[in-house]
């Protein structure tokens, strides 16, 4: 998910009576009566669901989903339905690629996004037993891992990291990424970051959890992409499934990106998720995530064999910690296992379940409900505008209602349009009227220092003052005069949303606008890249 762009759906999702009555050529379920079923203890209270529920979504299933692509915009989306072992529904819908006809089918692969964390997870609790828990601390396995509280440091564990709960801020390393610094190097500067309460706080963080599982792929001797290759893409048959970017672009069958633009979707983009693999870096395609939520539904066991030990797995599907607290006394709050979305539907049942999301053009969906043995996924190729939640969330109302009780596109467009704000102090700004001039060019010039983001280098390019960050010095943004010793610029990168607008700030001989340009600007600040008070370079 992006940085910046994390917030609670609880908040955002407003009630809406939308019944939408189910078509003439639809199997019909009963009247739904609402019964408590209570076979079991009273922790497995629920609702019971509507009769005929299951055929009657699976009847619906296509036509709902031609109507929420219509109605979103994206471009295509392939879905599938598990019940247990049995595959019960795949297809795809629309085209891999805006002005290409070539349709998306359900072998078609998509880079998954943050639907890799609960992949993740499962690989983790492959590894669970002996010397190896969730509850190990990661430092020992990480050489020269630290955050900003050497106590914090030594007390981290692995589940801590996947449950967002070590105190990092929302995003953190993401920033890094975007400039085009690899795994060793964010994970190395993550000490640089100010922490929050430790265990208490709940701030979702794709390095953090990065973190934990590059520890499990080190106590086992293997990088993560092939950990995850061997201890679940290979036993699971999962023959699309990969969690390195070049698997997925030498996929002739792949589905393209699509960044919303103005309105419309537009493939503009490319998305190399390697730095955070096991966080965002996974593709795959239906047919493979039916299998692993077959796994999911069968506790570790799929096909009669057992691939996860049950225990192991139990901790990440399970509440370890408050996502979103209740904004009322009667909402319902969220929480987060290892990995997992968590919660409770509203017929009682436990849920597991998780989205991904690049603002640069893909989103993703899935949920199982364990108490129907039941698991659906949605794959799209737009960027989040809650198409795939809706296609999720319109089936499982049929499944346990007969009906849908909500607009689920509506919902989750306005829950997630925030996605696609954009970012920086600029944004829809033009400059002062009576803006001063910028100094001689080279008072900026020259190579700034700062011990997070690395050297940064100011150079005439032309007749324009270029920044250039990250390794190489890859990263380019042009600076525009704006005011004085203040310049415009525009981001670029997955948190960076179409029409995002920044400013560089040099203070020069310790005055600012208007001070002595000969003696050179002595610090620069990029708001874009200063939400930790980590963006100010140094001569």
């Amino acid at each position: 998910m992006a940085r910046r762009r994390i917030r609670s759906l609880a908040a955002a999702v407003t009630i809406i009576a939308a019944v939408v009555a189910v078509t003439a050529c639809t199997p019909q379920p009963e009247a739904y009566a609402p019964r408590v079923s209570s076979d079991g203890p009273p922790p497995g209270d629920a609702v019971e669901l509507a009769e005929g529920g299951l055929d009657a979504a699976l009847e619906a299933l296509p036509d709902d989903i031609e109507a929420i692509l219509e109605g979103s915009g994206v471009p295509g989306a392939a879905v599938a339905v598990v019940q247990g072992d049995e595959l019960l529904f795949a297809e795809g819908f629309g085209v891999r690629e805006v002005g290409d006809d070539t349709p998306i089918d359900e072998s078609t692969v998509f880079q998954i996004a943050s639907m890799s964390k609960p992949i993740a997870a499962t690989v983790v609790a492959t590894q669970i037993g002996g010397d190896l828990d969730w509850d190990t601390p990661a430092a020992p396995l990480l050489p020269g891992f630290s955050l900003a509280d050497p106590w914090v440091s030594d007390e981290v564990t692995i589940g801590d990291l996947f449950a967002h709960r070590s105190g990092l801020p929302m995003a953190a390393g993401d920033d890094l990424e975007d400039i085009g610094y690899d795994r060793e190097y964010v994970l190395d500067h993550l000490d640089l970051q100010p922490l929050s309460p430790f265990r208490t706080t709940y701030a979702y963080a794709n390095f953090g959890l990065t973190a934990g599982a590059e520890a499990v792929a080190n106590a086992a001797g293997v990088d993560w992409a092939t950990l995850s290759e061997q201890e679940l893409y290979e036993p699971l048959g999962m023959d699309s499934t990969s969690s390195r970017h070049e698997d997925f672009v030498e996929r002739e069958n792949r589905a393209t990106l699509h960044a919303l633009v103005d309105g419309e979707f537009q493939a503009l983009y490319e998305r190399d998720a390697d730095a955070q693999s096991p966080a965002g870096g996974v593709s795959s395609n239906v047919l493979d995530l039916a299998k692993w939520m077959s796994l999911l539904i069968g506790e570790g066991t799929a096909s009669g064999e057992e691939l996860v030990d049950p225990a192991a797995l139990l901790p990440a599907i399970s509440p370890e910690i408050v996502s979103g607290h209740a904004g009322a006394p009667d909402f319902r709050a969220g929480f987060y296992g290892y990995g997992f979305n968590t919660g409770t539907d509203p017929t009682g049942h436990t849920t597991f379940s998780h989205s991904g999301a690049f603002c640069l053009g893909g989103a993703t969906n899935f949920q199982v409900v364990p108490a129907l043995d039941l698991g659906v996924v949605a794959l799209t190729n737009g960027g989040p505008v809650g198409a795939a939640e809706a296609i999720v969330g319109t089936f499982l109302d049929r499944v346990q209602f007969g009906e849908v009780h909500r607009d689920w596109l509506a919902d989750y467009g306005a829950a997630l349009a925030h996605y696609h704000e954009p970012a920086g102090d600029l944004v829809d700004q033009e400059p002062p009227t009576d803006a001063s001039a910028p100094g001689p060019l080279d008072t900026y010039t020259g190579t700034w220092s700062n011990p997070y983001f690395g050297d940064a280098t100011v150079a005439v390019e032309g007749d324009a003052l270029v920044v250039r960050l990250g390794p190489d010095g890859g990263y380019e943004l042009e600076l525009e005069p704006w005011d004085g010793d203040v310049f415009a610029f525009t981001p670029t990168g997955e948190n960076a949303p179409w029409g995002s607008k920044s400013s560089a700030t040099f203070a020069v001989g310790g005055g600012g606008a208007g001070a002595d340009a000969a003696a050179g600007a002595e610090t620069m600040t990029l708001q874009f890249f200063d939400a930790n008070r980590l963006g100010t370079w140094t001569r």
